[in-house]
């Protein structure tokens, strides 16, 4: 059996990442499905502002508005580079720093268990882990 190396592992932290802030990009949308759906977590733009202004509860409703809007492109943007492996540390280090101060408004606002249960600090370990590694396979990055 081939062990796999760190230039592979790298890239399954960069596809996973990606695919996970993809996932919940997707969500808030409504792609996985309507509001109540099964396995959905907010299922329109509408739901998504309330959980942000949930998180964030001294902000008011256009201010939530706002920074789900940042939030949403940062999570785009990061996980694009992410998948083309372009700027790779650096798209690492900037998901590790999103997923913090999700995990951060999480354990405020909702529990300190809330972060857990949907597993952000281990993503935001992933992102360090990611962000420490250098070069992985199929990347931009080894291009330039």
């Amino acid at each position: 059996m081939k062990n796999i190396t760190i230039l592979e592992a790298g890239l399954i932290l960069r596809i996973v990442l990606a695919i996970t802030m993809l996932s919940d990009v997707a969500d808030r949308f409504g792609i996985w499905g309507a509001p109540g759906s099964n396995s959905v977590a907010w299922g329109n733009w509408e739901n998504f502002i309330i959980y942000t202004n949930t998180l964030n509860p001294y902000a008011n409703k256009a201010t939530a508005e706002i920074l789900g809007g940042i939030a949403t492109f940062l999570e785009i943007l990061l996980s694009l580079l992410l998948l083309f492996g372009f700027k790779t540390r650096l798209a690492a280090l900037g998901t590790a720093f999103l997923l913090f101060f999700f995990g951060f408004a999480m354990a405020v606002s909702v529990s300190v268990k809330a972060p857990f249960d949907y597993s952000v600090w281990t993503s935001a370990a992933a992102a360090l882990l990611l962000a420490n590694i250098g070069k992985t396979s199929y990347a931009v990055d080894n291009r330039i």
